[in-house]
């Protein structure tokens, strides 16, 4: 069962601390997800663990299958078992999507796929989620609309089969139609083999991906966990009684989260 440690990781952006002490762990067959209001650094953990280059990490550790994956290069991070689905997924002109998703699917790969048998497989994939087979041949995200973006970073997720998802805000930009299919597409993947971490600012998109953990970061901690009903709190009561009783803890105080109250 892959398992993702987080132990008291510190991130910082331009010499300005964001993330200050994250400590959580996600197994296979979990869906954690994490909240919090903008500005939280819910998106910086996704880069940091992601590998970007202007997210330092100044302490603590994060294990993959209890390997380092902080020493790992970003690539390398990828081909260990991570994925992380870009909150704004980027254009690629001039790459078609069925040659991007052929190299990173074979890169994985010992014995890689033939062109007929990764083009059965990924027309597969795209009926299950709904895509019109012609985006295959189209360039990366090129024209794309939001939910098409996230549907393709769904697609990906598909085909590479991670240990460990990371999905950014994919519910953002997405009307009714386009969450429900993309949510059906990771409802689908579920499984002992993948965890996944699921960083969203509104409570909407765990009415179709339902959580087993609640998370709730603030000024770069998390602060409060629970269950799903935790979610049903902040959609009651929004975020300011939680950055009331967590933010900008005094000097010295722990880092660790509490479980949500009754």
């Amino acid at each position: 069962m892959p398992t993702l440690e987080i132990r008291d990781l510190h991130v910082s952006v331009e010499g300005k601390e964001i993330l200050k002490g994250v400590t959580l762990a996600v197994r296979g067959g979990e869906v954690h997800a994490i909240m919090g209001p903008n500005g939280a650094g819910k998106s910086t953990l996704a880069e940091a663990l992601a590998g970007h280059p202007a997210y330092k990490v100044t302490r603590g550790e994060a294990l993959l299958d209890g390997e380092d994956l902080l020493a790992m290069r970003p690539d390398q991070r990828a081909r260990a078992g991570l994925f992380l689905a870009f909150q704004y997924p980027t254009e690629v002109p001039g790459v078609t999507n069925v040659n991007f998703l052929r190299t990173a699917v074979n890169a994985r790969r010992e014995k890689p796929y033939t062109v007929m048998e990764f083009y059965r497989l990924l027309q597969e994939k795209m009926k299950q989620l709904e895509m019109d087979p012609s985006f295959a041949n189209r360039y990366l995200n090129e024209g794309f609309s939001g939910g098409e973006k996230k549907r393709n970073e769904i697609l990906q997720m598909a085909l590479l089969e991670p240990k460990i998802a990371i999905l950014d805000e994919t519910d953002s930009g997405l009307d009714i139609d386009a969450l429900r299919v993309v949510s059906d597409g990771v409802n689908a993947l579920r499984g002992p083999e993948l965890g996944i971490l699921l960083i969203t600012h509104y409570q909407r998109i765990l009415r179709y991906i339902q959580p087993d953990k609640v998370h709730v970061m603030v000024d770069g901690r998390i602060v409060l966990s629970g269950g799903r009903e935790l979610a049903d709190q902040l959609e009651e009561r929004g975020y300011g009684w939680i950055e009331e009783q967590f933010a900008a803890p005094a000097a010295g105080g722990g880092a660790g989260s509490e479980e949500a109250p009754a």
